[in-house]
This record gives C-alpha cells, sequence and structure tokens, in this order.
C-alpha cells in the first residue's frame, strides 16, 4: 500500500485536527510554555526519527500553530474525496497529543463578562487563558495601518483576544456571505430538483389497504356543526359579510366630542367679543339728528382718536351706489385682527365653596344641657363695685368683697344677706377655705390678710374651726418669716375675724390648696417676695422663688398633684413642689394674662387676658394653647371652671359672662370639645368695667357674677 505523498497529506486534515482547531488560532497567550516544546522534541527523538516515505523525504509535521492550518481547512477538499480509503487508515495517523489545544470552554455566553478580567477564559485542561499583552496606543495603531498591508485582513478573536490574519478563501467566503450567496464555492443551487415520489398515479400504490367505510358515508360530526352554523344565521348570531365598500371614508375628529369635558379640545375656550353691529349713524342715508354740525365735526376733529365716540363721521348719500369704498377698512380689519391675537383671554374657575362646609360641625347647645340660661338673683347690698366672689363647700353660702371696704355673706338661695363685715380698706380678693369641715375664710384688705369665721350654719363646723385654731402651740423658738402672724383683738374676734397675717406690700390675691391646710398669697411687689405660701395649722409661712420671673398676676394651686401655677403677664410656669423645680412653661400667646382657672381633673387650665383672648391648654398635649377663644370684645376679668359639669364661664368688661360647654375625654387621642352655649347678659357697664369675677355654684349648673355695678347675680 502506497504511503500518502507530502503534498497530499499536508492537505488532508483529520477530524480531530480539525476540531482542535475549529476556531481559534495561536492567541500569543502565556498558555503556550517552553516545557511543552521541549517534550515534542524529546518525543521525535525517541521515535528514531521521522518515517521516510518512497521518496526519502519525511512528512511535515502539521502543528497548530498560526493561521497556515485555518487555510487548510478552508482549500478544496477534492484529495479527501479521491484518498477516501487512504484517509481512513491514515485517520490517527498525524493526531500526536503534543499539539496545544487551546480552545476556550466557556461556551456562548457574552465576551463581556470577561472584560475586568486579566484572562478570556479556560481551555481543556481548566486553565485559564490570558489576554495577549495589548499597550498599542492609538499613534502605534495608526502607524500600523500605514504600514501593516494585511491590516485590513487582520481581525480580533473574540473567545481568545488573539489577532488573526484571514487567509484568502476566508477573505472571499466573507465576501460571498456580503453578496447573500452559499457560503459553500461548489453549492449550485439552480440544479434540477429530484422528484423521489411521482406525482403520476402507479398502477400498484405505495400502501394497498382498502378504503374505509367512512370514507362514503356522510359524517355525522360534520352535519351537526353545519346544523349549528345554519342555526346561528337563522338567529341572526352570525352575520354574513357585507360587501366591501370601496368609498373612501371622513372621519370628522371632534363630531362627538363632549363640550363639557375636561378633556376637551379647547378646555380654557372663551369666544372672541362680537363686534358691535351698526346703528343708524352707519347707514349711507341717515336721519337728520345723527348727522353731525359743523362746529361737532370740529370737535370730533379736536377729540383724541381714542376719546371719541364715533370712529367717523356719519354722512348722507343719494343712493348705495353714491357710497365710496371705506378707506379705512382694511386698517380696521387689521386692528381687530391684533386685538384678537394679541389679547390674552382666559377662564378663571372659581371653587364654589359652600361658607356652611368651612364651620365645624359643632353639636347643637340644647345637646349639650344643663347650662345656667337666665337670670334668677340679683343680690344687692354693696355701694361700690364688687371685686371678688367666692362660695362654701356646701353651696350654701356665698361670700363677697367689694370697694365699700366691706364683705358681705349671702345666703344663696334668697338672696339675704346675711353678715356685713366692715374691714377697713378696699377687698381685694377672698376665698372659702374647700375643706368642708372647716368654716373659714381668708380675705385680702391692703397689706393683710384676715382669717374670718363667719359663724353661719352648723355651730359645731364653726366652733371645731375655732378650737382647731386656738388649739396652736407657739415654737420654743422664735423662726424668721416674711410675713407677721398676729391672733385678732377682742373687737375684731367679735366681728368674726380670728388671724391676720400682716405682709410688707399690698395683697391683691390669695388661694387655697384643696386639702384646706395651705393658702398662698400674692403680693403686688416685683421682687422675689411676689408668691408666699402659708400654713394656717403651724402659722407658718416660705417664700418658694428665690428670684422673681417676671409680675405675678395670679396663682393656682393643681386639685390633686403637688403642682404649683403661676401666671406672670405672658407666661404660665407649672412648678413641682416635692422636687422644687420647674416642670412646663406655657406660653399663652396673650399681652397680658389677667386670671386662671384649673380643670377639676387637673390635666387643662384656661388663662384670660386684657386683650380679649381665652386660651385653652392641654397640659398633655402642648406648652402652646390648643384653642384661642376670642368671644369677648374687651377685656376678660375672670374665668372659672365647674367642679362636676363640663363647663366653663368668662366674665368680661363688655358686662357678659360666656359660658362654654369644655368636655374633656378620658381618651387621650380625642381633644377636648369646646363649645360656647349661652351669653348671659345683665350687669351694667360702670367707669368702663363691666363682670369683675365670675364663680360655678360646686354641685348646681348655676353660675354667680360680681360686677362694677355693685350687684352680684346668680343665673341658672
Amino acid at each position: 500500500m502506497e504511503q500518502p505523498s507530502p503534498a497530499a497529506e499536508s492537505e488532508e486534515l483529520t477530524d480531530s485536527e480539525e476540531s482542535v482547531y475549529s476556531g481559534l488560532e495561536d492567541s500569543g497567550s502565556d498558555s503556550t510554555s517552553a516545557e511543552e516544546e521541549e517534550e515534542e522534541d524529546e518525543e521525535e527523538e525517541e521515535g528514531g526519527g521521522p518515517e521516510e516515505g518512497p521518496g526519502g523525504s519525511s512528512p511535515p509535521r502539521i502543528h497548530a500553530k498560526g493561521a497556515s492550518r485555518k487555510s487548510k481547512l478552508l482549500e478544496d477538499d477534492s484529495p479527501l474525496k479521491e484518498n477516501g480509503n487512504l484517509l481512513a487508515q491514515n485517520e490517527y495517523e498525524e493526531d500526536s497529543s503534543d499539539e496545544e489545544d487551546i480552545r476556550n470552554t466557556v461556551g456562548n455566553i457574552p465576551m463581556e463578562w470577561y472584560q475586568d478580567f486579566p484572562h478570556v477564559g479556560y481551555n481543556l485542561d481548566g486553565k485559564k487563558i490570558y489576554k495577549p499583552i495589548r499597550n498599542k496606543d492609538e499613534l502605534d495603531m495608526f502607524l500600523e495601518k500605514m504600514e501593516n498591508p494585511d491590516y485590513w485582513r487582520t481581525v480580533q478573536d473574540k473567545m481568545t483576544g488573539a489577532d488573526i490574519k484571514l487567509t484568502d478563501e476566508q477573505v472571499d467566503l466573507v465576501r460571498r456571505l456580503q453578496r447573500g450567496q452559499f457560503g459553500d464555492v461548489r453549492f449550485d443551487p439552480y440544479e434540477p430538483a429530484v422528484d423521489f415520489f411521482t406525482h403520476e398515479v402507479m398502477i400498484h400504490p405505495v400502501t394497498n389497504r382498502p378504503a374505509d367505510k367512512r370514507s362514503f358515508i356522510p359524517s355525522l360530526t360534520e352535519k351537526e356543526k353545519v346544523s349549528k352554523l345554519v342555526h346561528a344565521i337563522k338567529m341572526g348570531w352570525i352575520k354574513p359579510r357585507k360587501p366591501k365598500d370601496d368609498a373612501p371614508t371622513y372621519y370628522d375628529l371632534w363630531a362627538h366630542e363632549d363640550p363639557n369635558s375636561i378633556l376637551g379640545r379647547h378646555k380654557m375656550h372663551v369666544p372672541a367679543p362680537k363686534m358691535k353691529l351698526p346703528g343708524h349713524e352707519e347707514s349711507y342715508n341717515p336721519p337728520p339728528e345723527y348727522l353731525l354740525s359743523e362746529e361737532e365735526k370740529l370737535a370730533w376733529e379736536q377729540q383724541e382718536p381714542a376719546e371719541r365716540k364715533l370712529n367717523f363721521v356719519p354722512r348722507q348719500y343719494r343712493c348705495l351706489r353714491a357710497v365710496p369704498a371705506y378707506s379705512r377698512f382694511i386698517h380696521e380689519r387689521f386692528e381687530r385682527c391684533l386685538d384678537l391675537y394679541l389679547c390674552p383671554r382666559q377662564r378663571k374657575m372659581r371653587v364654589n365653596v359652600d361658607p356652611e362646609d368651612l364651620i365645624p360641625k359643632l353639636p347643637k347647645p340644647r345637646d349639650l344641657q344643663p347650662f345656667p340660661t337666665t337670670q334668677a338673683l340679683v343680690y344687692r347690698g354693696h355701694t361700690s363695685l364688687v371685686r371678688c366672689l367666692s362660695i362654701s363647700p356646701s353651696g350654701q353660702w356665698l361670700v363677697s368683697g367689694s370697694d365699700d371696704c366691706t364683705v358681705r355673706f349671702w345666703e344663696v338661695s334668697t338672696a339675704r344677706c346675711v353678715k356685713t363685715l366692715p374691714v377697713g380698706g378696699v377687698v381685694k380678693s377672698v376665698a372659702w377655705n374647700p375643706n368642708p369641715t372647716l368654716c373659714l375664710v381668708a380675705v385680702c384688705v391692703e397689706q393683710s390678710v384676715l382669717l374670718v369665721n363667719p359663724c353661719l350654719g352648723d355651730k359645731l363646723l364653726y366652733g371645731a374651726t375655732d378650737q382647731l385654731l386656738e388649739s396652736y402651740v407657739a415654737p420654743e423658738e422664735e423662726r424668721v418669716q416674711p410675713v407677721q402672724w398676729a391672733t385678732a383683738t377682742g373687737e375684731e374676734h367679735g366681728k368674726g375675724v380670728r388671724l391676720v397675717v400682716r405682709h410688707s406690700k399690698a395683697v391683691k390675691q390669695v388661694t387655697w390648696h384643696g386639702k384646706g391646710d395651705y393658702f398662698a398669697s400674692v403680693v403686688a411687689d416685683n421682687g422675689n417676695m411676689q408668691v408666699l405660701i402659708h400654713q394656717t395649722s403651724k402659722r407658718w409661712s416660705q417664700n418658694p422663688f428665690r428670684k422673681s420671673k417676671g409680675l405675678v398676676q395670679c396663682v393656682l394651686f393643681h386639685p390633686l398633684r403637688p403642682y404649683f401655677f403661676v401666671a406672670t403677664q405672658r407666661y404660665v410656669r407649672v412648678y413641682n413642689l416635692l422636687k422644687q423645680e420647674l416642670t412646663k412653661k406655657l406660653m399663652t400667646n396673650c399681652k397680658w394674662v389677667s386670671s386662671m382657672a384649673i380643670h377639676p381633673g387637673g390635666d387643662n387650665i384656661i388663662c384670660g387676658s386684657y386683650d380679649s383672648k381665652l386660651a385653652w391648654f392641654d397640659l398633655d398635649l402642648s406648652t402652646r394653647p390648643y384653642q384661642l377663644l376670642r368671644h369677648h370684645k374687651k377685656a376678660l376679668r375672670s374665668v372659672a371652671f365647674h367642679k362636676r359639669y363640663p363647663l366653663f364661664a368668662s366674665g368680661s368688661d363688655d358686662g357678659t359672662v360666656i359660658v362654654c360647654h369644655g368636655m374633656v375625654y378620658n381618651d387621650l387621642l380625642q381633644n377636648p370639645l369646646l363649645v360656647p352655649v349661652k351669653v348671659l347678659k345683665g350687669h351694667a357697664i360702670t367707669l368702663d368695667l363691666g363682670v369683675l369675677d365670675v364663680l360655678f355654684h360646686p354641685s348646681q349648673p348655676w353660675v354667680f357674677s360680681s360686677g362694677a355695678d355693685g350687684t352680684v347675680r346668680l343665673y341658672t
């Protein structure tokens, strides 16, 4: 058997070699090592040299280097056909394992994934195929383009990153594919087709199976379908196809548009103002009264064009034929177009808001009863303005202090004055002890606070009060106090005065603690001695504040907790008496606070001010007012809470008492409900002063008011 010639052998490719070099040439990467080349040389030596053919020359070894193998792929494969039997014997003769296989095994993936890595994939052994080192800049590439004649046929292999020079056969293949031709040169698209199955009917068919019976009988399934279609056409469910109308159709885009729709074509369209219709003066033969006289013509010519009533002079013509063309026609049309074009027209969308919707929905006053509505009694007897009021814990007796230097005690139910106590000075404040087991009233007169036992009601009650005051034992050591405690003399004791607490300056307010042992007094001073706290049982007084925080207007004890409220002109400070520290500072948003009252629950307070505002504070909510009420027209003098009912009242210099419903809910998420329910009138304004004090009955929904007209009034 002949050995294949070297020339033929060099052109022949085995399947394994073709598979090795199907896609990649020498990439120039570092995957080839010098060690592998040495191994190849050793193998050649061990084999005793290459085999010699008939010509005595060794067949050239086919190495997988460069693009030469690639060119052999695309050469004419006619020797393969001629020497097919030789190929079968020599298939694995030239296939050696020492050839470098740098096939990239990453598969069909986007190669951009490897752009940030130094390698482009892995070979069959799992080793990285490194990218060739590319350090050419634009200038080097340009020079290479100019100098290298094969630059145009050099492409980069994306799988290995190596530059490959295309052979002539590969370039020819690319050009054929670009022209839309077949890649194989020898393929003839126009060769005659081989008719494997003839169209002629033969005597002997391919299958000799007899025809089915169903091919001779009408199909029942088809019959059922046809009957259903016939029924649907009869019922009109299926309409026959209409013949096509070839006439062109035109659509009116805005024919079916809703003019009121928001998405209309001109949603803000405002029609242009219409021109004024011509009148008699524009007629070619106007009545004589429309024609201008010489003086009127002269006056018309001297007027500015904008001031003229008519922009033309009416003229009379014999007939319509004699009327000349209007000289200013084009000019006026142009001005009209300018007006329409330049004048911006816009429709303003007016929001129609019902004023009733803006007012918050409040309950009706009749649903919030009971509250005082009518004047029931008038307590007359004082000769000057009545500044202050207080009521006994039982609600049976009322005490009032006046500028006529007297304190009067009244029976609430009959308006009878049961006792008058002359005190020798203007009474600024009175306060009945809230302890129901004591009968004691504190009265502010000039620089003293008088503790008075009015001896009203139960004898056991006021007798026990005297015994309690007389049981005091003076301490052995004299203590330094900011005030002087003195027992009343015989004459004063006969009037009911039991103790006198003398201050350094005039006292303007007194208020009791809820338990009835302590009381606080406010002195008209701007030093640190403005507020003093006194203990009756020990006859001991102290100054709780080291320095003054402003002009103190009034003070209050918290009904439940050890808190002390001090109102200055603009702020209300809340102090903790146990910890001796400031807890809160409330901003009233008022210019001058006049009075203050605390809710029986202790979490809400109200402040009246001389700038006719009433501020409601929710202490759990904020340090700013929850609501500011401006119901009065003049200064507020006094405010008060009811102990049992959700009511509060305010008295003002406008002579009215306004009663409001103030419901405080246990639910912390629900805000208090404040509703004014009644305006009570009755006091006459005297010396620009109206109502000076208001006070609720401890158990009934009644309110007392004292006024500058010298009367005390009860509203029930």
